[in-house]
């Protein structure tokens, strides 16, 4: 109770130093000025609210949400928005005070609050894997969300809101029958995906991959030396070619597997970069999350053929 008491008193002086809100007035341009945390939100929230919506997102690329913590601008600026987006699911662990706050005096939604107990991986009694994105399935039921409460906010352009959704839904549908058939060309038995955190899990379950990662689906989780071993020795034990490094994650981690691996005769590559937890720059394919899964898609598929 102490710490949370603290943390309100800290948000409290940020937002007295900040203003309470004066660059709402300055960004008074008729649009609803939205702030998501990651890019991906970010980019969906844009793909719906079109031309009526300023979006910021807080997280840029190469980001570790679970690591991240909020400055005084971030508060500043989830301030001075109308509407707050965030992925919820302890994914902004450390901003889940922040968010609570904000959520007394304007929408601050989770999008995956509507999400149904069987569509989520478990990773404890009371945890679930925040990574949804990586089935693209699920990120049609976000969309959902994101689009009633752009309805919600902004009545007056719900047409084009719904326009926008079921365009963008089509896409989606497309991104996700792309990604399969591609998956699929995969001979089975190298159908094994291994990255730095267990960041996939949802993309291996819908589509078809066994995935592994050194760390848990939480970057604050420590890997150790015997992590290190024993994603060696399976490596090794199942002839694994090729393991993935992620832009949010540093790769050492990575690189003292395969080292290891080929210090037991056995040689394994980087198949490449994946983007997980943020996108890539803006302006580029993976700056966009329908390019950011056919990228990795794309990678995991020619790196295991």
């Amino acid at each position: 109770m102490g710490f949370l008491k603290s943390i309100g008193g800290v948000l409290a002086a940020l937002l007295i130093l900040t203003g309470c809100g004066n660059d709402a007035a300055e960004k008074d341009n008729g649009k609803l000025n939205v702030v998501a945390t990651t890019g991906m939100i970010g980019d969906l929230v844009e793909n719906i609210g079109g031309k009526h919506v300023e979006v910021t997102s807080l997280m840029g690329p190469g980001v570790d949400p679970h690591l991240y913590k909020a400055t005084q601008g971030d508060v500043k600026t989830l301030d001075s928005a109308d509407m707050i987006f965030y992925n919820g699911m302890h994914l902004e662990g450390k901003m889940t005070d922040i968010f609570e706050m904000m959520g007394k005096d304007k929408p601050t939604i989770a999008v995956t609050e509507d999400f149904k107990e069987e569509q989520l991986r478990k990773v404890s009694a009371k945890e679930h894997d925040p990574h949804v994105w990586f089935d693209v399935k699920l990120w049609i039921v976000a969309a959902e969300s994101v689009k009633m409460e752009l309805v919600a906010n902004d009545p007056d352009h719900e047409a084009e809101f719904l326009h926008n959704y079921e365009e963008y839904v089509l896409q989606l549908k497309e991104l996700d029958q792309y990604v399969q058939a591609e998956i699929n060309k995969i001979p089975e038995d190298q159908r094994v995906l291994v990255t730095a955190h267990d960041a996939f899990g949802y993309y291996g379950e819908s589509y078809g991959l066994d995935v592994r990662g050194l760390q848990g689906v939480n970057t604050l989780s420590e890997y150790g030396s015997k992590d290190v071993t024993d994603m060696r020795k399976y490596l090794v034990e199942n002839k694994i070619k090729a393991i993935f490094i992620e832009s949010s994650v540093p790769k050492k981690a990575i690189e003292a597997v395969i080292q290891g691996a080929g210090k037991q005769g056995h040689e394994v590559k980087i198949g490449g970069e994946l983007f997980s937890d943020a996108m890539g720059e803006k302006g580029t394919e993976e700056g966009t999350y329908i390019g950011m899964v056919r990228h990795n898609t794309d990678t995991i598929v020619h790196a295991l053929k």
